[in-house]
């Protein structure tokens, strides 16, 4: 059994949610060989040479490892609409390089200071920093290059919004912006204290704005108008939200052996979350109202939906 098999193994539950577990896997080996090949060491159409250390590091933080929950959102959603499962595999494929580029960096000294991801070494750790903030850069760019190779999808306007969207969840309005104001919460700019509307907003930058898109993502692929797009991101913003409560639960109560990386870090940190504004018991209501609010904002496509509805629910029950 492969790591990636592994842990596709261990969230099995009942029998409904094996169904979905073996689709979620299906997608992520998809994912995986798509990756590989992306990361392969022979220099590509275009480019002088691939630095052998490089893309053994930038293979080393993306494969092996993952559920793959980003692409999994972009080929489903795709997959309900009628649109290109390839496109959006591809572009689902992206968004996780630039996934893994921020996990690169948020486990180094200067952020988040972890020796363990996906249990095996942080890449700083494996290689070095400097190495490691190379990778980042090399995958986050590989990721829009991706986006904006007519093979994967020969509509250029589609091309443009994949290639827009993803840099507006991903800046400095999106995920990198939500990280600066998670340091901030940490009092490393000065004493600070956030409510429960400024803890939601540093989530929906930080986690969010990337999970919401690879809903987008797959509605862009799909062909979506501007009503199921709207119906959509509510999906994905819901998703977004429900998905890091879940994760704040799991780092007060997993342990590090199922999380694959250290727990408890963020209680020690001083990080804003919302089990310490609303309790374990809030979180846990909270995370279930939103399950409620993604059914519903899909609730128009019926039995075509059920995957993504099987998806909300995954998200707050996940136990890693």
């Amino acid at each position: 059994m492969t790591s990636t098999q592994a842990s596709h193994a261990s969230v099995k539950a009942d029998a409904p949610v094996d169904a979905f577990t073996r689709k979620l896997a299906s997608v992520a080996d998809a994912v995986e060989a798509f990756l590989a090949d992306r990361l392969a060491p022979d220099t590509q159409s275009g480019e002088i040479t691939r630095p052998a250390r490089l893309m053994e590091a930038m293979r080393h933080a993306v494969l092996g490892g993952g559920k793959r929950l980003r692409p999994f959102l972009a080929v489903e959603t795709a997959r309900m609409l009628g649109g290109s499962e390839a496109g959006a595999l591809a572009a689902g494929s992206a968004i996780e390089l630039v996934h893994c580029y921020s996990l690169v960096h948020d486990d180094m000294p200067a952020m988040d200071n972890d020796d363990m991801r996906r249990g095996k070494p942080t890449v700083h750790k494996a290689y070095d920093e400097a190495t490691a903030i190379l990778v980042g850069d090399a995958l986050q760019t590989l990721a829009f290059e991706i986006l904006a190779d007519s093979a994967w999808q020969p509509d250029a306007a589609i091309r443009a919004d994949l290639v827009l969207g993803l840099a507006k969840a991903s800046g400095l309005g999106g995920m990198v912006g939500g990280q600066l104001l998670d340091l901030g919460a940490e009092g490393r700019f000065g004493p600070v204290s956030l409510g429960v509307d400024d803890t939601l907003q540093l989530q929906a930058m930080k986690t969010g704005a990337i999970l919401a898109f690879s809903v987008d993502a797959g509605a862009i692929v799909g062909g979506a108008d501007a009503d199921a797009r709207a119906a959509l991101l509510r999906y994905g913003l819901a998703l977004g939200q429900a998905f890091q409560i879940a994760d704040d639960i799991l780092d007060r109560e997993a342990s590090p052996e199922a999380m694959g990386k250290a727990t408890g870090k963020d209680k020690d940190a001083g990080k804003a979350t919302l089990v310490d504004r609303l309790g374990l018991d809030g979180a846990r209501a909270e995370c279930d109202r939103l399950v409620g609010v993604c059914e519903e904002a899909v609730s128009r496509w019926g039995a075509k939906a059920a995957t993504l509805r099987e998806a909300a629910r995954f998200t707050v029950a996940r136990k890693v």
